[in-house]
């Protein structure tokens, strides 16, 4: 990323409304805690249809595998726009617009158990049109429960 980007409260809430407004996460029930050029915070609060083991009351691993990756995607998107902020408006939206998964590995590390937890990204590397990002998920207890790295399509 450039070093002299910075995220502003207008790409902030762009970033933010961008992620709040897909479904998928309002099902989860995923929110925002931090957006910044450095790392991106999520947190997604234990509930009853979100349990993969009903025996131990475990959180689904799919639902880990999502977390972390919607937490990978917001800071591959932070990326892109800094990579993207010389660009006229409309080619960096068009740009922006491929925003996707190319690759996502989830080493499950520990059962998620839980009432809260906190997915963390970090990016490896920000390019033009490839990101790779480094995420973990923690309960509220701080246990590492999962570690990810995804690559994602940045325009």
């Amino acid at each position: 990323m450039s070093a002299a980007f910075v995220l502003s409260p207008e790409l902030h809430q762009a970033v933010s409304a961008f992620f709040q407004r897909i479904p998928f996460n309002q099902l989860l029930g995923i929110e925002i805690d931090e957006l910044s050029e450095q790392q991106v915070t999520m947190h997604l609060p234990m509930r009853p249809e979100l349990i993969g083991n009903f025996l131990h009351g475990i959180l689904h691993g799919g639902v880990i595998s999502s977390l972390l990756d919607v937490c990978g995607g917001a800071m591959a998107l932070i990326g892109a726009f800094a990579n993207h902020q010389h660009l006229p408006a409309a080619e960096r939206m068009s740009r922006l617009s491929k925003l996707g998964t190319i690759d996502l590995r989830i080493d499950y590390l520990r059962p998620g158990r839980g009432q809260r937890f906190i997915a963390t990204a970090i990016p490896l590397r920000a390019g033009n049109k490839v990101a790779v990002i480094r995420m973990e998920l923690h309960n509220e207890e701080g246990v590492l429960v999962a570690v990810g790295t995804g690559t994602y399509l940045c325009g």
